[in-house]
């Protein structure tokens, strides 16, 4: 099965993020965006712009000025049409050459952003050449580490190719407390002990929503924690809402991550029911300089 992203597909997106006619990159180290503030990253999921495919999405990161991104899979495989076949999905996954992710790598470095992590979802159902695979992309497009919607269960045969790449794993955590699923501290305890590069990408939202504190948390494993996803929601299961309007200490935690110097990208995860998404994720980003400023 061949990509669906062709050469054509990849020329028109670099360009539009800044590689010349050519392909030759014109990134200097002038057009790198800013990624930190007060000393802290504040980057992107991806995921927040799914409403759009990836050309798009690194456009509208670069028009916010956004300078780091945690990239949501979706985004580098045509999900739509294989969502609802999962042979398939996993032939793309495996067939796809890797030049495939070099050049999305290159494209959010032409436009002066960073890739904090790879957000690849290890399920049970995965292959040992699945799972393989999605440290070969995250090293082709040259993200610093993956991130996961895992199962607990799943998490000793990921360390395992984790090691063999150097990679630390960050699993992503939701507020439905189930068995086999990541929501509360013991499932990250379960899935980490005696998995060296398995590591923990907190939801801050999610975690508020299903009853735990994420400041001590990050206080007490920091060193653990590969990156945060930063929404805001209501407690006992609430909804998501805009920054500031919900229960989640975003400005505590980005407070925390500042003044004890903790290297955590905090990725802004928009979930919540806005408007323009551009105009939505400005807002998420604007609230969280303001908080790293005051």
């Amino acid at each position: 099965m061949q990509s669906n992203f062709t050469r054509r597909k990849f020329n028109r997106l670099a360009v539009g993020a800044g590689v010349g006619l050519a392909g030759a990159p014109v990134f200097t180290a002038h057009d790198r965006i800013t990624a930190k503030f007060s000393g802290v990253t504040v980057g992107a999921q991806s995921y927040s712009f799914r409403d759009r495919p990836l050309d798009e999405a690194i456009a509208a990161m670069k028009q916010i000025r956004i300078g780091s991104c945690e990239l949501w899979s979706g985004h580098t495989e045509p999900l739509r049409e294989l969502r609802r076949d999962r042979e398939k999905l996993r032939a793309f996954r495996l067939e796809t050459p890797l030049s495939h992710y070099e050049e999305i790598g290159e494209s959010f470095h032409a436009a002066g952003i960073e890739l904090n992590a790879f957000n690849y979802s290890f399920r049970d159902d995965f292959t040992d050449e699945e799972i393989t695979r999605g440290f070969e992309m995250a090293k082709a497009m040259g993200a610093g580490a993956l991130t996961a919607s895992g199962t607990v269960s799943v998490a000793g045969r990921v360390n395992g190719h984790a090691q063999r790449y150097g990679m630390k794993v960050g699993m992503h955590n939701h507020s439905r407390i189930r068995e086999n699923e990541y929501a509360t501290p013991d499932d990250f305890a379960a899935a980490s002990k005696g998995n060296s590069h398995i590591a923990v990408n907190l939801d801050i939202g999610h975690f508020i929503a299903a009853g735990f504190d994420p400041v001590d948390y990050i206080k007490r494993h920091h060193a653990q924690i590969v990156a945060l996803h930063i929404k805001d929601r209501k407690r006992d299961q609430g909804e998501n809402t805009p920054f500031g309007e919900g229960d989640t200490p975003i400005r505590e935690v980005l407070a925390l991550l500042r003044d004890n110097s903790y290297d955590i990208p905090a990725n802004i995860e928009y979930e919540y029911k806005g408007g323009n998404t551009v105009e939505e994720v400005q807002k998420c980003f604007n609230y969280c300089k303001r908080a790293l400023a005051s």
